[in-house]
């Protein structure tokens, strides 16, 4: 793991660069926008709120029994926030080392910056989003505890962004097909996961390729916080953390072996 320790230690030392590029990153999302500052914000606020009134308040549609809640658009909320989150991230992580590309050929920065940036800006954005649907939820289980599992779930979630994100910039700078091909995976990605519909209703036989999501543990553990007010259950932290080591295991093989030919491939 020596790879992704020198990686971090580059994030560290440089964390000061870091806060400025994501502060400009922010900045430049919003840019020419006549909302400015509001409207990164603004954009997801409005689609979950979307599911809400048209799912909760206008059709009252009801889940069935064994859902962590009866109200669609209340259980959509929780799951598809922290998805756009996900996709934003990770898809911006993976194209953020093509887009510096001519910025890394003429300067020795480390490539790690750049994706941390991308990712961080998109968890700056989506982070007080995911803490206000936390508060908003909090009073329904009377400020249980439980709620306080949320943090950890959060950490979850920016760490596999970052672990995923790194390791497709890699790859699409090695090779182009992969943007087009985590596009597409990230589209159908959220039927393969339990934000649509409960864990429940989908077949037994088959909840296994349910876990090859990497949002599915951080997903169930929102759930079980914010909708039913519980700890999640060991099951979700042990398939976080089993995500978490093999796409480490991956990027430190990765990183090893692209250093030297990474910027040429820019």
């Amino acid at each position: 793991m020596q790879a992704i320790v020198a990686e971090l230690r580059a994030v560290w030392q440089a964390r000061a660069l870091v806060r400025v590029l994501v502060r400009r990153e922010v900045a430049a999302r919003h840019a020419g926008t006549a909302a400015g500052v509001v409207w990164p914000y603004l954009q997801p606020l409005l689609t979950v709120a979307a599911y809400y009134l048209v799912f909760d308040v206008v059709f009252a549609m009801r889940l069935g029994a064994g859902a962590p809640t009866h109200a669609v658009g209340t259980f959509l909320v929780v799951g598809a926030l922290p998805w756009m989150a996900f996709c934003d991230a990770v898809s911006r992580g993976m194209n953020s080392l093509i887009e510096a590309g001519s910025l890394l050929q003429k300067n020795a920065l480390p490539p790690v910056l750049m994706v941390a940036r991308a990712v961080l800006a998109s968890m700056v954005i989506y982070g007080p989003l995911l803490l206000l649907v936390a508060l908003a939820y909090a009073p329904l289980h009377r400020f249980n505890l439980a709620v306080l599992a949320f943090v950890p779930l959060l950490m979850l979630q920016l760490l596999l962004c970052l672990l995923l994100g790194y390791l497709l910039a890699i790859l699409a700078a090695a090779l182009r097909d992969t943007a087009q091909l985590v596009g597409f995976l990230l589209s159908v990605g959220i039927y393969l996961s339990p934000i649509l519909f409960p864990l429940s209703l989908f077949p037994e036989a088959w909840r296994w390729v349910l876990w090859l999501n990497p949002m599915t543990a951080p997903v169930l553990g929102y759930q079980q916080v914010l909708l039913q007010g519980v700890l999640p259950p060991a099951s979700v932290w042990l398939v976080g953390l089993l995500w978490l080591g093999g796409l480490a295991l991956a990027l430190n093989v990765v990183v090893a072996r692209s250093r030297d030919q990474l910027v040429d491939w820019l």
